[in-house]
């Protein structure tokens, strides 16, 4: 069955689940699978297996499923049930709850014993959630328990997928075939690939955070056409390529890309950074430049009486806590504080905006309270003038250097150093040789990223977890 062919309610189907070591694809291996074959109402086979991994099942596994060491000592490995297991997927479409989950395992398994396997397949999840979107959870137990759906001995791969198919009953009953097949595609999430790419391309993307690139026929090799990142990188680039997915421009990107590559991020964080940075590099063709690096201009108070500076932002400055506004040029700068100070009735001598003797024309207007007069105390002027920009006032740097934010958890975390609300570096969370080596000096001060520094105090305020200095090398 091709990928991109219509899934239909009446295909032949198969309700596949699996009990495992683990969560982790990468760590952990199939203990027990089931596959129940059904075409339409009529069921064609139920078989299971335990199987063999040859590692150890963790206690809390054996309290979740009942399966424990002995019970698979004699059990087959999953190279001799390979064959019969494929011969039951075969020319059916894999159903399973969370289906990237049973899905994975069972690929990497076969693809373990060296005959890789793929097949089209759809999420009773995602079914679920398109049929019945006022239910507030979707996991099995609630999609049982909203249906009257009743097995015994729940977290073995037999009455898990036997749960499937009494699902899969009540929804062919209760909905009428359109609209139960417009569920089906969003379920299946069927794609039509560009010829060029790997029809293996669905399967082998991976569902966490990430940025993806995409590669078209350039002069004399090939040419970056678009960087976008994602928090799930398969979602997101399967997402270019299904039916009416997008505008033209999309559909012209999709209809030109040869090759897509991706990089697995710890968190969004990272994606966020990497994202940014490789478009300021790397120019791609469909991306919208970013316009929030570059030199940038701040009104800096200095002293409580004295005139606001127009300056750089650059680190020192972000530490200091007195710098109010960014503009990409000092004209902006100035025009802004001037229409602010003709709405707040601030001095435009006393601020530095106009010069010449005797008072501003503000003030001989009744435009002025008359600090540039002596009506007005000069520390009370500015404190009005602060209060008025009290919401552009950049938060200033808490720490004395540059520190370090995780990001991640599990196999996957990263280290990003950050100084002055500026991103230097992410690292791996295990490379801490690379850590210690990095040069403590702050490159912050060469440009500042309005972006960086919105994308960072927003983390800040919304992580629990507390930076640490780097490490000296």
């Amino acid at each position: 069955m091709d990928r991109a062919q219509l899934i239909t309610p009446d295909s032949p189907v198969a309700f596949v689940d699996i009990e495992t070591t683990g969560g982790s694809l990468g760590l952990h291996r199939i203990i027990d699978v089931a596959v129940i074959g059904c075409t339409g109402d009529v069921v064609d086979f139920e078989w299971q297996s335990l199987v063999n991994s040859g590692v150890h099942v963790p206690a809390g596994i054996t309290a979740l499923t009942g399966i424990d060491n002995e019970m698979l000592i004699d059990a087959p490995p999953f190279e001799r049930i390979a064959k019969e297991l494929r011969e039951r997927l075969e020319g059916r479409v894999f159903i399973a709850h969370n289906v990237r989950f049973d899905y994975g395992f069972i690929r990497r398994e076969f693809a373990g014993v060296g005959t890789p396997w793929r097949s089209p397949n759809l999420c009773t999840v995602r079914l679920s959630r398109a049929l019945y979107p006022e239910m507030p959870r979707h996991n099995l137990d609630a999609v049982m328990d909203h249906h009257g759906i009743v097995i015994e001995n729940r977290h073995r791969a037999m009455p898990d997928a036997k749960a499937l198919l009494a699902f899969w009953r009540k929804v062919r009953e209760a909905w009428p075939r359109e609209q139960l097949q417009v569920a089906v595609d969003l379920a299946s999430h069927r794609v039509t690939l560009p010829a060029a790419l790997s029809p293996d391309l669905p399967d082998d993307l991976p569902e966490g955070p990430g940025v993806y690139r995409f590669f078209g026929a350039g002069e004399g090799g090939e040419s970056l056409l678009y960087i976008g990142k994602a928090n799930n990188l398969r979602e997101r680039i399967l997402d270019h390529f299904r039916a009416g997915a997008s505008d033209s421009r999309s559909t012209q990107l999709a209809a030109e890309v040869r090759r897509i590559a991706w990089t697995e991020t710890a968190g969004e964080l990272g994606a966020r950074l990497l994202e940014a940075r490789e478009i300021r590099e790397e120019h791609p063709l469909y991306n919208r430049q970013l316009r929030g690096s570059g030199e940038r201009f701040t009104w800096s108070f200095d002293d409580a009486e004295a005139a606001p500076r127009l300056v750089t932002l650059t680190a020192e400055v972000l530490r200091s806590g007195n710098a109010f506004g960014t503009w990409r040029s000092e004209g902006d700068a100035r025009r802004a504080l001037e229409s602010l100070a003709r709405e707040h009735k601030w001095c435009l001598k006393s601020l530095g905006l106009e010069s010449g003797p005797g008072s501003c024309f503000g003030f001989q207007m009744g435009r002025c309270r008359g600090a540039c007069a002596g009506k007005e105390p000069a520390r009370l002027h500015m404190a009005r003038v602060k209060v008025g920009l009290i919401s552009q006032r950049l938060e200033p740097w808490p720490h004395d250097g540059p520190v370090m934010f995780r990001e991640g958890a599990g196999e996957r975390q990263q280290w990003h150093i950050v100084d002055a609300w500026q991103h230097l570096a992410t690292f791996d969370a295990g490379d801490e040789d690379a850590i210690a080596m990095f040069e403590r000096r702050s490159r912050a001060t060469d440009h500042f990223d309005i972006d960086a520094y919105r994308l960072f105090t927003r983390f800040m305020r919304s992580t629990r977890q507390r930076p640490r200095p780097l490490p000296r090398a």
